[in-house]
């Protein structure tokens, strides 16, 4: 089982659902997580001034509030962290992974 899946299949739905997120930005970034911050950024960008296939689709440009923000900081960052922090918790306790399991020697 691996946790950032998990924290995928949790986040994304609350994403789209609850925020209304979408990637309007550079067809670079998608995908591309907290990798580099390249879909935080990409995000950002789709607000302030989306790609041209955006548009296309139908996208406007948007000033970003404060809704927005907290949802792009909260699917983003914080509840991944959270989510992968409570499986290690848990798959520890089963006993199906244990500590020093991600070491490199």
């Amino acid at each position: 089982m691996d946790s950032p899946i998990v924290a995928s299949a949790i986040t994304g739905p609350i994403a789209t659902c609850v925020f209304g997120l979408t990637m309007n930005g550079a067809p670079v970034n998608s995908g591309m997580g907290t990798c580099g911050l390249c879909g935080l950024i990409g995000v950002w960008t789709g607000w302030v001034s989306p790609s041209d296939a955006a548009i296309a689709n139908g996208a406007t440009a948007i000033t970003p509030t404060a809704f927005d923000w907290v949802g792009l900081l909260l699917v983003c960052i914080i509840l991944p962290a959270i989510i992968c922090w409570a499986m290690g918790l848990l798959l520890r306790k089963i006993g199906w992974i244990k500590e020093g399991d991600l070491k490199l020697d």
